[in-house]
């Protein structure tokens, strides 16, 4: 009788163990059919060189094209905040009746600079390694590469996204936060992709380097001066964007940092404590109580700031990365594979 008892509880122990393997199981397969797992050196045995050559470019490009290091990390920003990182923002796609589809059209996608060295990259690469480094990780490891040149930490990025297989012109507006936004809608956006107020803060000190067009500032200084604007930084910014209706083709520009404008610093936080912040959204990180306390604590420490905004831009660049199913590697960045 004991050992029936016995019997029977191991055959119970070996069914409960089975089940909670097929479980697990079950569980593995749905979440790796969700998406890509993204890991560090994906391609050491595909194509080894892929990273240093990635580099390479970027640093060339560089030395002939100082704003392109600016350029690849708002690159990389408008392409994760749509959905995934996955090269959309490079599609054009052309309907039936030959009206092209891509992002880039999007008013949000205003002043978006350089993206046809994301191809020329993309060619070398098809040179060493066809069909084996995507689009979507050229764009992320170029960003990472790019914020060396102005002063940032290097990182340790992983890889291994796939390139989207359609474009999402219609849903930009939705999806990327506009400057003149409430800071509680942009906070909210940044988290839907699972970004904290913290590292919101820090990736908008990506502000500190490059310019702001005079499109995307004159709703500040016309008819009137915000209040929330230093007054003598006012009167430099009316004399960079004289024209409250300026031409968007034109080049009317200010930068955003008049002390070290080619280098990612704190000078940004320390603008938006002085007043002296562009953007209306990048002004309201310095009134919140959700940001204030890390605003003051970048403004005060820039070792602080540059390793928050590597941490930010990393959960940034894996956003929802598609898996093997819902993406290819394209052989041409701006188009699906045929």
């Amino acid at each position: 009788m004991h050992q029936n008892k016995k019997k029977s509880l191991v055959k119970m122990s070996l069914g409960s163990l089975k089940f909670v393997f097929l479980l697990l199981s079950f569980l593995f397969l749905f979440n790796f059919g969700k998406s890509q797992q993204l890991i560090v050196n994906y391609y050491n045995q595909s194509c080894p060189k892929a990273e240093d050559i990635i580099k390479e470019e970027v640093f060339s490009l560089y030395k002939r094209h100082g704003n392109s290091a600016i350029s690849w990390i708002r690159n990389l920003f408008h392409d994760c905040m749509v959905k995934s990182c996955d090269a959309s923002l490079l599609l054009e796609m052309k309907k039936e009746e030959g009206v092209i589809i891509s992002e880039m059209k999007s008013s949000r996608s205003f002043g978006i600079r350089n993206l046809k060295y994301v191809n020329k990259i993309k060619q070398v690469l098809e040179n060493e390694c066809p069909n084996t480094v995507s689009c979507a990780d050229i764009m992320a490891l170029a960003a990472r590469d790019a914020i060396v040149l102005l002063g940032g930490l290097e990182m340790e990025m992983k890889t291994g996204r796939r390139d989207a297989k359609e474009s999402y012109g219609g849903i930009v507006e939705e999806m990327i936060p506009n400057h003149n936004d409430s800071l509680s809608l942009v906070l909210s956006h940044f988290q839907d992709i699972g970004i904290d107020a913290q590292a919101t803060v820090a990736l908008l000190g990506a502000h500190s380097v490059g310019r702001v067009h005079c499109v995307n500032l004159v709703n500040r200084l016309y008819p009137t001066v915000d209040p929330t604007l230093d007054p003598d930084h006012a009167e430099y910014l009316k004399e960079r964007c004289p024209n409250p209706n300026p031409d968007p083709k034109a080049v009317q520009y200010a930068r955003n940092d008049l002390e070290t404008p080619m280098v990612l610093d704190n000078n940004y936080y320390k603008n938006v404590l002085g007043h002296k912040a562009l953007l209306l959204v990048d002004q309201q990180l310095g009134s919140s109580p959700i940001t204030l306390p890390y605003v003051q604590q970048m403004a005060s420490n820039n070792t602080y700031f540059l390793a928050q905004f590597a941490r930010a831009l990393l959960l940034l660049s894996e956003n929802n990365p598609l898996s093997d199913e819902e993406g290819e590697i394209r052989k041409d960045c701006r188009r699906v594979n045929i």
